[in-house]
């Protein structure tokens, strides 16, 4: 049975730092892609990042590129999002998500199992 679990969120400030990981069990974890998705209050949620089963391909939003990074531990099963520089419109609940047996795709709908979100709030 696959569980993706999400922690690190918090309540942090403009310009400071925070890092999200999520710990997924029951499949066989190298072989799949990861991605984080978020959604802000009263919108739809969107994609962040992405990486591949191996760690060498990485993809990022335009509004968060350069500032998020993502990166995989495939010895422990986790996957993190180092998020730098934070903004106030970065405030969401962040969600780590796996894609198994496609070519990477950002849609949502096409991402198979899903956690159940970490709570990240930045003020101004």
């Amino acid at each position: 049975q696959v569980h993706l679990v999400e922690s690190g969120g918090g309540l942090v400030q403009a310009g400071d730092s925070l890092r999200v990981s999520c710990a997924a069990s029951g499949f066989a974890f190298n072989t799949v892609h990861m991605g984080w998705f978020r959604q802000a209050p009263g919108k739809e949620r969107e994609f962040v990042a992405y990486i591949s089963g191996g760690g060498a391909a990485t993809y990022y939003s335009g509004s968060v590129k350069g500032r998020f990074t993502v990166s995989r531990d495939n010895a422990k099963n986790t996957v993190n999002l180092q998020m730098n520089s934070l903004k106030p419109e970065d405030t969401a609940v962040y969600y780590c998500a796996a894609q198994f047996d496609r070519t990477f795709d950002a849609r949502q709908g096409t991402w198979d199992y899903w956690g159940q979100g970490t709570q990240v709030t930045v003020s101004s």
